[in-house]
C-alpha cells in the first residue's frame, strides 16, 4: 500500500509534554489559507504516480482548519493523485475543537476514520499535562462522530503520567468503553528534553515517570481492553475487528508513503528524506517551485532489515523467523525458553508478557546479528 501524511502545524496552545513541530498562534506568522497554498504546491510538485490507498492528516491540531480546510486538503489530493476505491482517510482532533456540524462536514468531504486526543478522563491528569479539553469533552466529541455516522473512531490515551492513579486509568477506560469506539491507542508517557514537562521533572515540581508504573498500567489496560472485544495489533493500539488503522500498518509493516507539510518524513523504496521544519521557510521554499526537502538518506539492506525488525516485531503477527539472522535466531530461542516470545507456524511472535519488555528484546536481537 502507499499512503499520504499531511502535517498540520497549528496548535491553539502547547502542551507541556508535546514536542512535536508545532506552533501557537504568537509563535507563527502564517494563516491557515496561506499554509493550505503551500501544501497544494507541494502535492502539485511530488511527482509520484502511485494510487493513494490511506491518508492521514496529523498534527498539531488539524480540527483548527475546520471542516471546510480539511476538505481543500482532500481536493487538493484528489487533484494530484488517484484515490483507491476503498482508501481509509483519517484526520486527528482535538476534542475542544470539534463539534456536531465539523463531524458531519468531514463525513461529506470524504473523510472515513477521526483520532481524537483524550488523553485521560481525568481532570487532575490532564492540568499536569496541559491539555484545555474537559474530562468528558473527548467522549462526547466521539459520541458526536459516531452519530454523524463515522464506523471508525480511535481516541488516544496517555499513561505513567506524574500523580496518575490506578483509578485516574480505570475511570479513563470506563469513559472510553462507554462511547463505542472500535479501536484504542494507549502510549506511555514520554518526557521528552526541551519540553515544559522535562524542566518541572529537572526542577523537582514534577516526579520522573516509572517504569515499574508504566508495566503495571500496561497489564491494567490491556486486561480491559481484552476483556471488551478488543484485541491488540500493535503494542499500543487495539482494535475491534476491522477497526485496525491501515494508515498505521503502512508505518509498521515498512511500506512507502509520501510526508507532506513542515517537518514531514517520507519513505519511498530504499530512500528516506523529510522536510524543512519551519513553516515560514517550507512556504518559501514552495513559492520558489522547490520541493522543500531538508535531507535525505539511502537506506541500505541492512538498514531496511533493522527497521524491518523494529517495527514489525511490534505487531500481533511477527516477523517471518527466517528473516532473522543466524546468531539473532539463538537468542530468540532464549527469549522462547522464557516465555517472551513464541513461534507460531514460520513466523516469531511477543506474547503477553514479552509486549512489556518489546524493545529490549528487539534490541538483544539486533545487537546479536551485529557481532
Amino acid at each position: 500500500m502507499f499512503g499520504l501524511y499531511i502535517h498540520v502545524p497549528f496548535c491553539a496552545t502547547r502542551c507541556g509534554y508535546c514536542d512535536f513541530n508545532t506552533y501557537t498562534p504568537g509563535e507563527l506568522d502564517m494563516s491557515p489559507g496561506s499554509y493550505l497554498d503551500s501544501l497544494t504546491r507541494e502535492l502539485a510538485m511530488t511527482g509520484v504516480d502511485r494510487t493513494v490507498d490511506t491518508i492521514f492528516i496529523g498534527g498539531g491540531t488539524p480540527s483548527l482548519l475546520g471542516a471546510d480546510g480539511l476538505g481543500r486538503i482532500l481536493d487538493s489530493v484528489r487533484a494530484n493523485f488517484t484515490l483507491a476505491p476503498n482508501a481509509e482517510i483519517t484526520t486527528e482532533s482535538n476534542p475542544e475543537s470539534t463539534s456536531p456540524a465539523f463531524f458531519a462536514g468531514l463525513l461529506d468531504a470524504g473523510f472515513t476514520r477521526i483520532s481524537l486526543g483524550m488523553q485521560s478522563a481525568s481532570a487532575s491528569v490532564l492540568r499536569v499535562l496541559d491539555r484545555t479539553h474537559t474530562p468528558g469533552r473527548a467522549v462526547a466529541a466521539a459520541q458526536e462522530a459516531l452519530d454523524a455516522g463515522f464506523e471508525h473512531v480511535n481516541l488516544d490515551m496517555i499513561y505513567g503520567t506524574p500523580t496518575e492513579t490506578d483509578d485516574d486509568v480505570a475511570r479513563t477506560l470506563d469513559a472510553i468503553l462507554s462511547t463505542g469506539v472500535d479501536h484504542v491507542s494507549a502510549y506511555s508517557l514520554i518526557v521528552e528534553d526541551g519540553t515544559a514537562m522535562a524542566r518541572k521533572v529537572r526542577r523537582g515540581e514534577l516526579p520522573a515517570p516509572s517504569d515499574d508504573v508504566f508495566a503495571d498500567r500496561y497489564e491494567m489496560i490491556a486486561a480491559r481492553l481484552d476483556s471488551a472485544g478488543f484485541a491488540w495489533y500493535e503494542v499500543s493500539n487495539w482494535a475491534l475487528p476491522g477497526g485496525e488503522c491501515r494508515h498505521n500498518e503502512i508505518y509498521w509493516q515498512d511500506g512507502d508513503w509520501w510526508g507532506a507539510g513542515p517537518g514531514a518524513h517520507s519513505h519511498l523504496g530504499n530512500r528516506r528524506f523529510f522536510n524543512v521544519k519551519h513553516p515560514a521557510r517550507y512556504a518559501a521554499m514552495l513559492a520558489e517551485g522547490t520541493l522543500p526537502i531538508a535531507g535525505s538518506e539511502v537506506l541500505s539492506d541492512a538498514d531496511r532489515h533493522t527497521e524491518a525488525l523494529m517495527l514489525g516485531l511490534r505487531l500481533r503477527a511477527g516477523v517471518p523467523l527466517a528473516s532473522i539472522a543466524p546468531a539473532g535466531q539463538a537468542v530468540v530461542s532464549g527469549f522462547v525458553e522464557r516465555g517472551l516470545l513464541r513461534l507460531v507456524g514460520d513466523r516469531v511472535a511477543l506474547t503477553d508478557a514479552g509486549r512489556l519488555l518489546a524493545d529490549g528484546i528487539i534490541t538483544d536481537i539486533l545487537v546479536a546479528e551485529e557481532r
